[in-house]
């Protein structure tokens, strides 16, 4: 399925972007034109997307070559050239703007959670992304906060059960919605794991006398109410940290023993990293 949504976004972004066609391209660069460019980068931090710009590319126009010099994951710093793509220079300009848009929201994701990771370096926890990400382009910010050292929650609502306050009070409360879960899995034959938000204590308490779920989602809870909870739960579940939780605020969070911490600006806020595809004489 990731590869059928990333093929499916290249498509649409073409569509977007071209349309009936790239009338400044076709009107002043001849067909034949064959050239040259490189990926400059411009500010420093972590690289991403360098195996999806190498896609698109192809995609367009599997006869142009890309010469990859540095590879997703890696630190970079101004002035560094990441990529060569050289062939058709009526290709070039058609896949520029994508394959920038693409890279920059992807570095820009990618240094985001190496900030947050090296924030809680001496500890345990591991740094969730969410579901609060740019429509469509989700499978590639996910795949953005892997490369820069985090780890990825559910793809979206297919993979996971999560059962949220909204639910919970739909349902008629937590005994209701885990049962229904629960049932609802086994009926249709899926492998799904539940987890489930708690907004309090008494709501943790009910959803450890119930069990049979796979993580506890600690919603808006305070620091020292994380302690306690951590405290309470003793290990029997894996916790999980949400709401609110900031760059200042994560390595206390991280520090009372939670197993995860989901933050959301890693992909709804973001600043993309700056760089440019730029012509090699």
């Amino acid at each position: 399925m990731k590869q059928e949504l990333i093929d499916e976004l290249i498509r649409l972004a073409f569509k977007e972007d071209i349309g009936e066609g790239d009338h400044t391209t076709l009107s002043t660069i001849p067909e034949t034109a064959e050239g040259k460019m490189q990926l400059l980068v411009k500010e420093d931090g972590i690289i991403a997307g360098i195996a999806i710009a190498e896609q698109i590319f192809h995609t367009f126009d599997p006869e142009l070559k890309v010469n990859i010099l540095i590879h997703d994951g890696v630190a970079v710093k101004y002035g560094d050239i990441a990529f060569t793509v050289a062939g058709k220079v009526q290709s070039l300009l058609q896949t520029e703007r994508l394959v920038l848009n693409v890279m920059q929201r992807m570095s820009g994701i990618a240094t985001t959670t190496h900030r947050y990771m090296e924030r809680l370096k001496g500890t345990r926890t591991k740094v969730l992304d969410t579901r609060k990400t740019t429509p469509g382009m989700r499978i590639l910010e996910k795949e953005a906060v892997r490369i820069g050292g985090g780890t990825n929650h559910r793809i979206g609502l297919f993979d996971m059960i999560l059962l949220k306050d909204n639910h919970i009070d739909f349902a008629g409360g937590l005994e209701n919605a885990i049962n229904r879960a629960k049932d609802y899995a086994k009926s249709k034959g899926k492998q799904l794991p539940v987890e489930v938000e708690v907004r309090n204590f008494d709501e943790l308490d009910k959803v450890l006398k119930i069990g049979g779920i796979d993580r506890i989602m600690l919603d808006n809870f305070s620091i020292e109410d994380t302690r306690k909870a951590v405290e309470k739960v003793s290990g029997r579940y894996p916790l999980e940290s949400s709401g609110g939780i900031t760059y200042d605020t994560i390595r206390a969070y991280a520090e009372t023993g939670v197993d995860f911490i989901s933050v959301g600006a890693l992909t709804h806020s973001v600043k993309s990293l700056d760089m440019s595809l730029k012509y090699v004489g």
